[in-house]
């Protein structure tokens, strides 16, 4: 997979994660790993800094639920309007992570 196919497989998963849900940017690095060869949490954070701007980006966060750096505000307040579940400052990841194998 050349990295420009890359950034869209990127963002075609991001595109997929259903309202309320979301993913690490590890785990979307993990769900490409076999197809492309790269597992990097923060290739995948950097993609999403420079083209995600098109798809929900506010579904995408820290291993620990934290959201994405410089964009907290609105992404908490996008993730409450689609009923994402919070604890304080971040994403209940036990009950909000998404996985592509759960479907839509």
């Amino acid at each position: 997979m050349t990295p420009d196919e890359y950034v869209e497989a990127v963002l075609t998963l991001v595109e997929r994660i259903p309202p309320g849900r979301v993913m690490s940017y590890g785990a979307v690095a993990d769900a490409l790993a076999e197809r492309s060869g790269r597992a990097s949490a923060r290739l995948v954070g950097s993609i999403m800094a420079r083209h995600g701007g098109g798809v929900p980006w506010h579904r995408v966060v820290n291993a620990a639920g934290r959201l994405p750096p410089g964009h907290e505000r609105q992404a908490r307040a996008r993730l409450r309007a689609e009923g994402c579940p919070l604890r304080g400052e971040r994403v209940d990841l036990a009950r909000a992570a998404w996985t592509p194998d759960e479907g839509m």
